[in-house]
């Protein structure tokens, strides 16, 4: 199974096998604005011009050829629509010229199957967060059930956006650390200046980010600002993560997404989890960003279930939420196949 990612700003390639399950290939090429935030136009003439050599750098790491590949999947939502759309036109072009199955994935479910994978956890509560998520969930019933999510921002967008206005990034991200957690290193708490929104098992941040920048503004310590965002955004994801341990009674818990990478986010998760004495296994961190492995992975799932679509009715859904998406698979793993 060959996967392709392109949801935001990374384009991955992945190749999967099973019987047994092996991650076979994995090839991203990711999009790094000079100034400024990312243009989904800008993005999309970057994927537009390094598809093909991903795909051929995957395949020469598996020494496979393009012909021996079973099926094509590729993640149709959510994420920015001009970036959505090379990935597709990608993965049609090789389902049509190649007569292979086009399977179609849902990013979100992507991540947090990765993760279920990965960490050898058959039912866990989820906490997924990322640049364009933040979503507690877990399996109910036949699909992932939303528990709780973010009612404006996700964390993964908060923490970029304060750090673009504050001058401190792109890029956001230098040596596995957000531009945000470098800034903190040389900071303290600022007391009642920023506020901490949690409404039942939902976070708010968009009232955080204001406070933030109108803290700069008046001229309080950028480092102080930067750690006081960073440990009330955290602790506001764990608190609703406990909640949602408290209310679904699972007995093991994962984090999963891009911002699952955050050292001390998982270190914030794991004492929360010692303190319920649960299961507590985060995603490995090489695949907690955006790759085509996960995509892969998703779609090797969905085949042996017959899941497959026809090439007129694979269009992208920019807001393709992941409690709409049915998980005919669970609580099985590629593993398990």
């Amino acid at each position: 199974m060959l996967g392709i990612e392109s949801t935001a700003h990374t384009f991955g390639v992945g190749i999967v096998s099973s019987k047994p399950f092996k991650i076979l290939a994995d090839t991203r090429k990711t999009y790094r604005p000079k100034e400024g935030g990312i243009l989904p136009r800008e993005v999309a003439s970057f994927f537009s011009s390094i598809a093909s050599d991903a795909i051929k750098e995957a395949l020469q790491e598996t020494g496979l050829k393009i012909n021996e590949i079973d099926a094509f999947a590729v993640a149709l939502g959510p994420g920015m629509g001009p970036a959505l759309r090379i990935g597709a036109t990608v993965a049609r072009t090789l389902s049509i010229y190649y007569k292979k199955p086009l399977i179609p994935v849902n990013h979100a479910v992507a991540h947090i199957e990765i993760a279920r994978t990965l960490t050898g956890l058959k039912d866990p509560l989820i906490l997924y967060i990322s640049g364009g998520n933040t979503t507690v969930t877990s399996f109910l019933e036949g699909r992932y059930r939303v528990f709780g999510e973010t009612q404006d921002m996700a964390l993964g967008n908060l923490l970029d956006t304060f750090a673009r206005e504050a001058g401190i990034a792109p890029p956001y991200v230098i040596n596995g650390n957000h531009a945000v957690d470098i800034c903190a290193e040389e900071g303290g708490f600022l007391e009642r200046t920023l506020p901490y929104t949690v409404k039942g098992q939902d976070v708010s941040f968009s009232g955080l980010l204001t406070a933030a920048l109108r803290s700069l503004k008046k001229g309080h310590k950028l480092s102080d600002i930067c750690f006081t965002l960073r440990e009330i955004a955290f602790s506001a994801v764990v608190e609703v993560a406990e909640r949602g341990l408290v209310h679904t009674e699972k007995r093991s818990i994962t984090v999963a997404g891009g911002v699952a990478a955050n050292d001390l986010l998982r270190k914030k998760m794991e004492t929360m989890a010692g303190d319920h004495e649960i299961i507590y296994k985060p995603v490995p961190k090489r695949f907690a960003g955006d790759n085509g492995v996960m995509i892969a992975l998703v779609g090797l799932m969905s085949l042996y279930k017959g899941i497959s679509i026809n090439i007129e009715k694979s269009f992208v859904r920019q807001r393709w939420r992941l409690d709409e998406v049915e998980i005919p698979w669970y609580p099985k793993t590629p593993q398990d196949l």
